[in-house]
């Protein structure tokens, strides 16, 4: 169990292994298709939808892969064989290289748009299916897959376009994130260098253009040239994305071990990163994240989301666990206690309520299945 809290950890551990992943694995899973519901009612049932997101199928294969391996909740059989059937419906479906965006109900392409965020879950799911099972194919077809991210979206100017066809001139930092998490994961499975230098580049990306030098806080989009899209003061930070990235360079430098060229830097921006998301972005009273602020640390949105309630907790664990101050502990048991009472209603058994008005009020009446992902991230920090 989490060695700083038996109690906080127990309770994780019942309300993950015996409600929130069964749910998802049994009423969020369609057996005939072998693919994962996009969302579910608060009674359980399945949401009819328009568009079947492969981003979503990619996060879904990543939890219950990560499930089975931690030795949490197996439900991998079904996972294995969804990656399987998303290589069929999805990857070069219309003849063309990279995997198309999403499916119609009936199986056919609703929208062949190449979607970078989608192509970093893909990535990321075939590295957790690949150490699941050992299968070569799932480490070939990720490599394949890497370099077909290079071609489709790679621009002359470092990084990466959001999508292809491009259908705006901003760029995002988000999809970048991403991708740096598949490549960390396939790096540490396969030891493949080109995946650590893919990272090495995004990380430099991140240090060079996406974090503020004059806020050390992470904006969220940029011109074509990756300037700041708004004015100093007007751009758009979202907390939750600074306790991501924080999380991600310290997982950069363990992998490195800590031997990169620019390790002090790296480790100074994850810091950083993490003080002004915590300071500026979250109400001290409750533990609770706020969705967005400026790079002035001005809340601009006082809802909030599940995810980065979830960023920040994994943080905590980490930042514990690799010996920083321990000052942050009472937040941490602070900030799960407001996810169970706000979120986390018993009424729903394992399901949750994604996003809440600054009153604590719902603004959803459905449950994403996307939200999973985020919430076994933190969860098996606190339970293993």
């Amino acid at each position: 169990m989490f060695s700083i809290d038996q109690k906080l950890g127990k309770e994780w551990n019942n309300w993950t292994s015996t409600q929130a992943l069964p749910l998802w694995a049994n009423q969020g899973f369609d057996s005939k298709r072998f693919l994962y519901y996009e969302r579910l009612n608060w009674d359980g049932s399945a949401v009819n939808v328009e568009h079947l997101r492969l981003m979503v199928q990619a996060r879904q294969v990543v939890t219950y892969c990560r499930a089975a391996l931690d030795n949490i909740y197996d439900a991998s059989e079904n996972a294995v064989r969804c990656i399987d059937v998303l290589e069929r419906l999805y990857y070069q479906r219309d003849g063309l290289p990279g995997w198309i965006f999403a499916l119609a109900p009936d199986g056919t392409p609703s929208n062949t748009t190449r979607d970078l965020y989608a192509h970093a879950f893909i990535l990321l799911a075939y590295a957790w299916a690949y150490r699941l099972t050992g299968n070569n194919h799932y480490k070939q077809t990720a490599r394949q897959t890497a370099g077909e991210v290079q071609h489709i979206f790679g621009a002359s100017n470092k990084g990466f376009h959001d999508m292809a066809p491009a259908q705006s001139t901003i760029r995002s930092q988000n999809p970048h994130m991403h991708l740096l998490e598949a490549y960390l994961a396939l790096f540490e499975v396969t030891s493949e260098p080109f995946y650590l230098d893919q990272a090495e580049k995004l990380v430099e990306l991140a240090l060079e253009h996406f974090i503020c030098k004059k806020s050390d806080m992470l904006l969220e989009f940029f011109k074509s040239d990756w300037s700041s899209q708004e004015e100093w003061g007007e751009n758009r930070v979202e907390p939750g994305h600074l306790f991501e990235w924080s999380w991600l360079l310290e997982e950069y430098r363990r992998l490195t071990n800590q031997n990169a060229s620019n390790d002090d830097r790296i480790h100074d921006a994850a810091e950083k990163l993490f003080l002004r998301g915590y300071q500026k972005g979250t109400d001290k009273k409750t533990g609770i994240v706020f969705d967005a602020m400026t790079e002035r640390g001005v809340i601009s949105e006082r809802s909030t989301r599940i995810w980065p309630q979830t960023e920040l907790m994994r943080l905590l664990c980490q930042r514990y666990n690799a010996g920083s101050s321990t000052q942050n502990i009472d937040f941490l048991q602070l900030a799960s206690k407001s996810f169970f009472q706000c979120y986390i209603p018993e009424k729903l058994s394992g399901g949750w309520v994604d996003r809440l008005d600054q009153a604590s009020q719902p603004l959803v009446d459905y449950m994403p299945a996307s939200s999973l992902y985020h919430i076994y991230g933190a969860a098996r920090e606190l339970i293993l």
